[in-house]
């Protein structure tokens, strides 16, 4: 393991460099390789794990407690609801005292502001599960995915659905990659503009080509990768969920808007998916799907952060 990880926060890609991410990818495939074999690999044992949610999770909260489990470690499950928090205390004082007692802090939140300041009063590493801003341990899995599928050499990705914390950490991925990256989305729907200002300038450096389009046909042509997610994001745009299925009407993943991407796509999905909406259940189950591949991954790359970070 690299010493210059220890002790880091991990709370948006844009932090890290090309070469670190890559290098926390290596160690996701070799962590899996591991599991694989029931080989053990309990890089922290003795060590404790904090998790805040504040959202519902499946994917995120599993697979964080197995990774943590498999690394040796014990998780522990801190709900906010029976919390201090919940009477009024300020997460500086909380930071503080789970500081004393943990080795490591995952939340999943709302406010990026959330996850900075309890790394901000935290010496131990806390790391960013989601937040309405980014999905660093998505986009780990989404690229670890997209590699084990596609390899490492230059792809088209056509991405459609909510420009939110997955797609922003994509974005953030395909730029700092070199890739291309076409999102298809009605008028109005766009990026935030910390997000879009990084994108633009990491790709002037890397050749990257970030595309916004209103054009599903254009983002799916000759795409290696078919990226669906959600139209009505957990979070704010959950409230907008009836405006946003007739916004989005049209945009879908299906058998016949596919049909301009390369034979070979692979169709990739977060989830939680839906049916009907973003995508069609035969493209989900078909034989272009690789999405419980990606599920999959997230404990494997969660594991790598966890292993890397906490000293």
């Amino acid at each position: 393991m690299r010493a210059d990880f220890k002790g880091r926060d991990f709370l948006t890609l844009m932090d890290f460099t090309r070469d670190e991410i890559e290098f926390v990818l290596k160690v996701s495939m070799e962590l899996k390789r591991l599991h694989a074999m029931r080989a053990p690999h309990e890089y922290l044992k003795g060590r404790t794990v904090g998790l805040i949610f504040e959202k519902p999770s499946t994917r995120t909260r599993v697979s964080f407690m197995a990774a943590i489990s498999h690394l040796g470690a014990t998780p522990f499950q801190l709900t906010p609801q029976v919390m201090q928090l919940s009477r009024g205390e300020p997460i500086k004082d909380t930071a503080r005292v789970l500081d004393r007692y943990l080795d490591g802090l995952v939340i999943r939140t709302f406010g990026q502001e959330i996850v900075e300041e309890y790394a901000r009063w935290m010496k131990k590493p806390v790391i960013n599960a989601l937040t309405d801003l980014t999905h660093p341990m998505q986009g780990l899995a989404d690229i670890l995915t997209i590699w084990e599928h596609k390899g490492r050499k230059s792809i088209k990705i056509g991405y459609v659905g909510d420009i939110w914390n997955v797609c922003h950490s994509l974005m953030i991925m395909s730029s700092i990659f070199g890739y291309k990256m076409y999102v298809a989305r009605p008028r109005g729907y766009d990026p935030d503009p910390k997000i879009w200002d990084f994108v633009e300038d990491k790709s002037k450096e890397t050749g990257a080509e970030i595309v916004l389009t209103e054009d599903l046909e254009e983002a799916f042509k000759n795409a290696d990768v078919i990226y669906a997610n959600t139209w009505h994001s957990m979070g704010g745009p959950e409230a907008e969920k009836d405006k946003r299925l007739k916004d989005w009407a049209g945009y879908q993943a299906n058998e016949e808007t596919t049909k301009v991407a390369k034979e070979d796509f692979i169709f990739m999905h977060c989830l939680p998916g839906y049916r009907g909406e973003e995508m069609t259940d035969g493209i989900i189950e078909g034989s272009h799907s690789v999405v419980f591949d990606q599920a999959e991954n997230r404990m494997h790359t969660e594991k790598a952060v966890l292993a890397l970070v906490i000293p």
